[in-house]
């Protein structure tokens, strides 16, 4: 259970902020809502208490999750399908932003970044790219209490970590 002021994520919208919690009748039945506030675009969202497990709607990543993302940035050990449309490895990416899990956007961001370094992406991949580090980093910095600018030089030096080693 969330109380108001709770962050939590909301998978492919992001962090947002639990501002409210209403009960409402619908079909003749009672429910509580949770209210929430999406920080990055102030969308606002109303999530049934009894369905949050269903949507994935989850509480922010700890300290000890934070140090999986970046191991997940750095593996290397990665296989991409060359012989797969884009559009086809965009339906499976977004399956992954979707999960709500943030070590399979962090899969996702790895893997596009790794790919742009080869070919051009499409427009839905650049969009996707920015989708997944724009959710990468707004969770990250509130887990770790860090400005956002400083987690995505983290991010960012994590991925040029890893090329460096594969030019080495």
């Amino acid at each position: 259970m969330f109380k108001v002021g709770d962050l939590a994520v909301y998978p492919a919208h992001g962090v947002g902020v639990i501002e409210r919690i209403e009960n409402r009748e619908i079909s003749g039945c009672q429910e509580n809502f949770y209210i929430m506030r999406i920080l990055e675009n102030n969308m606002i969202i109303m999530i049934p208490s009894s369905n949050t497990q269903n949507v994935g709607l989850r509480e922010l990543i700890d300290q000890t999750e934070v140090s999986k993302v970046f191991s997940i940035l750095k593996n290397r050990d990665m296989y991409v399908d060359d012989n797969q449309t884009w559009n086809r490895r965009y339906r499976d990416y977004i399956d992954k932003i979707k999960s709500g899990s943030v070590f399979e956007v962090a899969e996702v961001y790895r893997d596009l970044s790794t790919i742009k370094q080869d070919k051009e992406l499409s427009f839905g991949e650049r969009k996707m790219l920015d989708t997944a580090r724009s959710l990468l980093v707004k969770e990250i910095s509130l887990a770790k209490n860090m400005k956002e600018e400083d987690v995505e030089r983290d991010i960012q030096s994590n991925l040029f970590v890893q090329t460096q080693q594969d030019k080495d």
